[in-house]
């Protein structure tokens, strides 16, 4: 059977489309040069990284680019799979950056922001920043509700510098955590994971209230390395 082709054209005002689309391109071609058929496994995301020659966070987000459009099945527990396609070019969802680029550029910029918001941010700021912990702790068991508890959380923090240009800066990554994100989050976040959070939200807050830069500086960091290790290691 032959596989489904995806495209990956160049984003708008970029040269060179993104990187987990030129790895979703390879991992199709080895596909058919290996001449693995639908309903047939691929290789351990360990022998495809090194295979491709690609970091583990870049085949993790090609692979679910091609889960998105039906090119292979990710089975938890189980492995990748091809699916049963039928033949036809198909486009690669969203072109947007992928998750690990937005992750690593929020690492960079929220923790800058959480150093400034430890040094300016008013006694209202951090009732709104503790407010929306709070709300993030109550919906623990409800995912729609966490999830805008902890948009809250960082936009508080943003609000909390003064910088109308900080805010609306995070406001755009958190918007590029598109379909991409999500199902990469339906497939790797843990429980383990969503109670961290809890904690390092807590860490964060106390190291802003107690006007600690370097320390909230740290606590962020920390934060999204910890999202990072999680949803990249195998």
């Amino acid at each position: 059977m032959s596989q489904k082709k995806t495209t990956s054209t160049p984003e708008a005002g970029s040269h060179e489309p993104r990187l987990y689309r030129v790895v979703a391109d390879r991992i199709q071609q080895l596909i058919a040069d290996e001449g693995i058929a639908g309903g047939e496994r691929l290789p351990s995301e360990r022998d495809l990284s090194i295979k491709l020659s690609v970091s583990r966070a870049s085949l993790r987000e090609a692979l679910i680019a091609l889960e998105l459009g039906g090119v292979i099945e990710v089975r938890g527990g189980s492995g990748v799979y091809v699916s049963e396609v039928p033949d036809g070019d198909i486009a690669l969802p969203e072109g947007g950056p992928g998750p690990f680029e937005v992750l690593a550029a929020r690492r960079l910029f929220e923790a800058e922001i959480a150093a400034i918001a430890a040094r300016v941010a008013t006694p209202h700021d951090i009732d709104e920043i503790l407010r929306a912990v709070l709300e993030m702790e109550a919906s623990h068991a409800n995912k729609a509700s966490n999830e805008q508890a902890d948009r809250n959380f960082h936009l508080a923090i943003a609000r909390a510098t003064g910088n109308s240009a900080l805010v609306g800066g995070l406001d755009y990554l958190w918007n590029q955590r598109g379909r991409l994100w999500h199902k990469l989050k339906e497939h790797f976040q843990t429980e383990e994971l969503r109670l961290e959070t809890l904690k390092d939200h807590r860490r964060i807050l106390e190291a802003i209230a107690a006007r600690d830069p370097a320390g909230a500086r740290k606590a962020m960091r920390s934060h999204l390395e910890r999202v990072t290790r999680t949803f990249s290691r195998g």
